[in-house]
């Protein structure tokens, strides 16, 4: 509802202007009706039967889906905001990679959940085939170029890899060479500039807004630039809703990328607090039904979504404050979009049915226990 509210606030300036000239609700309309799919959708998911999940059948009929879909796309498909991403069907504009990120949780979460013993024993030849899957997919992706997907789905990858019982030092091991990777790579682009033969020039510029944004506050740094203006100005308690200016053609993006510093203008320190209170909350109880969880289907399943979640937040944010280059990838539930909201919606839905079949075993072992 929080979502659907600042979607409204954010997007009734730029709603109203070219290239959309419509109504000042035009996107709360559209967020609204997203939702109530959403909700519908996620209705439908936590009410299958848990061993449907675990069909191999669906599981790979989705992945070759979306492979389909990304493959359309990288060869036919058109640039919107500097990446060919969306599929127009019936007028809606889908983007076949936030629902790589749900497929590639599931495919990962069935096929591991099956190997449990042989990747402690022989992790190489465990890991192998799946990851070649995943890093087709994680190609495809990132040749659109999707920088901000491919990061999140690298991300939910390595981690369920390493949930799924490989040794604690090779996890360890793992993470301290990706941090040294990550520096490596950023000292790289600040040496070569744009000579970095894996980004185009436009990649690079967004480096450039983050070291230095008031450097380039009228180019490249604009964005980020109006973000800390729309902070600054929100202060403790905010202007109120509806009050922002940086929504009124300063900011661009308003109602996606960089919906949390119109939030911020409007509510404030303390309306950011509530919102990064929450979503953190629901973080860690998903992250907790997975832990509990008795099935490791289940609990992969939840670890994944709730990974998603984290990423998905840390890098929006992150963007948003400049502690991270702009990706373009949106604030979960927050920001406007309909793929988005339809995966988070259906991620929401599996994590419920992990949560209502463990507890219907719980039930069941305790009523066999009282009938003996």
């Amino acid at each position: 509802m929080l979502g659907i509210l600042m979607v409204y606030s954010a997007s009734s300036f730029v709603a109203t202007i070219p290239p959309i000239n419509s109504t000042p609700d035009h996107f709360f309309k559209l967020q609204s009706i997203f939702v109530l799919m959403g909700l519908v959708v996620s209705f439908v998911v936590m009410s299958f039967k848990y061993e449907m999940l675990k069909n191999k059948r669906l599981v790979m009929f989705a992945l070759l889906v979306i492979a389909i879909s990304l493959l359309y796309l990288f060869f036919f498909g058109e640039a919107l905001n500097g990446a060919a991403g969306w599929l127009s069907i019936f007028g809606f504009n889908l983007q076949p990679a936030e629902f790589c990120k749900i497929v590639i949780i599931w495919y990962f979460a069935f096929i591991f959940s099956k190997k449990q013993r042989s990747i402690v024993h022989d992790f190489r030849n465990t890991v192998t085939p799946p990851l070649t899957i995943f890093l087709f997919f994680l190609l495809l992706i990132a040749m659109q170029p999707d920088i901000g997907g491919a990061g999140i789905i690298l991300v939910i990858g390595v981690v369920m890899i390493f949930a799924s019982g490989v040794s604690v030092y090779l996890g360890v091991g793992s993470g301290l060479l990706g941090i040294g990777v990550i520096f490596g790579v950023l000292e790289m682009v600040q040496k070569l500039g744009e000579n970095t033969p894996f980004l185009d020039k436009y990649q690079y510029q967004r480096f450039v807004a983050f070291w230095d944004p008031f450097a380039v506050s009228e180019t490249v740094g604009n964005q980020l630039v109006n973000s800390y203006y729309a902070l600054s100005r929100g202060g403790l308690f905010g202007v109120g809703i509806g009050q922002s200016v940086q929504k009124t053609g300063y900011l661009p993006e308003p109602y996606t990328d960089f919906i949390m510093s119109i939030l911020g203008e409007e509510f404030g320190l303390f309306g950011i607090f509530v919102v990064v209170t929450l979503f953190v909350f629901l973080i860690l109880r998903i992250y907790l039904i997975g832990i509990r969880a008795k099935d490791a289907f289940g609990s992969l399943l939840c670890i994944g979504i709730a990974t998603m979640l984290l990423v998905q937040g840390f890098i929006n944010l992150g963007g948003v404050v400049g502690l991270l280059p702009i990706t373009g990838v949106t604030f979960p539930f927050i920001s406007y979009g309909g793929s988005s909201t339809l995966v988070l919606t259906i991620s929401i839905g599996l994590v419920l049915n992990v949560s209502a079949t463990e507890k219907m075993k719980r039930e069941k072992l305790r009523l066999e226990k009282l009938a003996r």
